[in-house]
């Protein structure tokens, strides 16, 4: 089987954590977003991934050349000379994903969930049509783009951007399987597969739906990054609750709680809920950490606070200092002792030493 991650161009959205590191490599959980996935479509059957780009992908070859070798696939870059929407770049890697009859995935790399690829794929092989697109319920539908079904089955008849009556609560989730005659249906060109390919098969009564069970996110900016890292965890602690970090007596445990073996952990810390904490961070006496996430080599000293916040890579939050209110420091930041900052993006390489009590982005 084969897959496409449509892994998109600068991340501006993730800014300043993109400013360090392509958008895929950066750490969820306290592993590249993108070996979450890749980890699960090998579990599925994959053996081809083609990542589309539209963006230089130097940067990230030597990383992922090692995941082909650990998982004994082939990673292929698709990269795009102009942006070719979310339908065009199946097209452009048309030679790896119609090589043969296997049906392929094709997923968003901001997405996060418990991925049901192998569920997914038995469904999809099991109805015969084209494609299957995964379908997460919501609270609001109004908000979104809504799938109607054909009474009694699970095929899609159409879709209803933000309905003004409920039509249903099913949304498209990001995430699809098809079979390789789709490339029959696209055109190497700018394209959106909802606007423009899902109609047509749905209209040909060859686009079924997949309901995911568990959580759903978009992960690809800050406030919904902590959110998912939140989702994530919980759902760790029903899966594998062996791999959160476990009760301790050096510090007060707040639940879902993930602690790289490396991190050194102070005296008398409140940590939890919904905390990961990288390799080789150091955390000193007293620290609160609340809903966040401290990125490698971060260092938080002693009586800090950090809370709906995430912390680059090697940075530091001085004695005493507090972050809040959506804060995200780029790698290398330096945060000096006693400094409120309240919601900001701060930009790799700078040091903070006056208090940032509105959100923005400090140069």
């Amino acid at each position: 089987m084969k897959a496409l991650i449509l892994v998109g161009g600068f991340g501006t959205r993730l800014r300043p954590l993109t400013l360090s590191v392509p958008k895929p490599l950066v750490d969820f959980a306290n592993k590249p977003m993108i070996l979450h996935q890749i980890e699960a479509l090998v579990k599925a059957g994959v053996t081809d991934i083609v990542l589309a780009v539209n963006y230089k992908p130097e940067v990230m070859v030597a990383v992922l050349k090692k995941y082909e070798t650990k998982f004994g696939i082939t990673i292929t870059f698709s990269v795009e000379k102009e942006p070719l929407g979310t339908a065009g770049p199946l097209a452009l890697a048309r030679g790896v994903l119609g090589k043969d009859d296997s049906p392929f995935f094709v997923l968003n790399a901001d997405v996060t969930c418990e991925y049901p690829f192998e569920a997914m794929r038995d469904f999809h092989v099991g109805h015969g049509g084209e494609g299957t697109i995964l379908a997460t319920k919501v609270e609001e539908p109004s908000k979104y783009g809504v799938i109607v079904m054909r009474p009694g089955t699970t095929e899609i008849e159409r879709f209803v951007e933000k309905p003004v009556e409920y039509v249903g609560n099913r949304i498209n989730a990001g995430i699809y399987i098809f079979s390789p005659s789709i490339l029959e249906r696209i055109e190497l060109r700018p394209t959106s597969i909802e606007k423009e390919v899902f109609p047509r098969m749905s209209a040909d009564a060859q686009l079924h739906t997949f309901d995911l069970e568990g959580y759903w996110m978009d992960v690809g900016q800050p406030k919904d990054f902590l959110t998912g890292t939140c989702l994530y965890l919980s759902s760790l602690a029903k899966r594998s609750p062996e791999l959160l970090a476990a009760a301790s007596e050096d510090y007060v445990h707040g639940g879902n709680v993930l602690v790289d073996p490396s991190a050194k952990i102070g005296k008398g810390c409140k940590i939890g809920p919904n905390v990961t904490i990288g390799p080789n961070a150091t955390i000193g006496d007293g620290v609160c950490l609340q809903r966040c996430v401290l990125m490698e080599g971060t260092h938080v000293k002693d009586f800090a606070w950090v809370k709906n916040s995430i912390v680059g890579w090697h940075s530091s939050v001085g004695r005493w200092s507090r972050l809040d209110g959506v804060t995200v420091l780029g790698d290398d930041v330096h945060i000096a002792d006693e400094i409120y900052v309240n919601g900001a993006s701060v930009l790799p390489h700078k040091s903070i030493s006056s208090n940032v009590c509105e959100p923005g982005i400090v140069m």
